[in-house]
């Protein structure tokens, strides 16, 4: 089943999103590929909430997809 692309707009505006609140958009990539940037440095890291929860800063993917507009 395929889910609705969500436009940067619909992000909080502030606080945490997880994966699947990420892909397939706004960020266009695989989650394969999400991890390996998270580990190359070229995608933010990722905070654990919880022993199972691990989320993103808004403000952190906001500015990253700000700078890649920016290219």
């Amino acid at each position: 089943m395929a889910q609705d692309p969500r436009p940067f707009g619909e992000l909080p505006a502030t606080g945490y999103v997880r994966q699947s609140q990420l892909i397939p958009a706004p960020v266009p990539f695989s989650s394969a590929t999400l991890w390996r940037r998270v580990k190359a440095g070229t995608f933010p890291k990722p905070v654990k909430l919880s022993e199972r929860v691990t989320a993103w800063r808004v403000e952190d993917v906001r500015q990253w997809l700000d700078a890649q507009a920016a290219r």
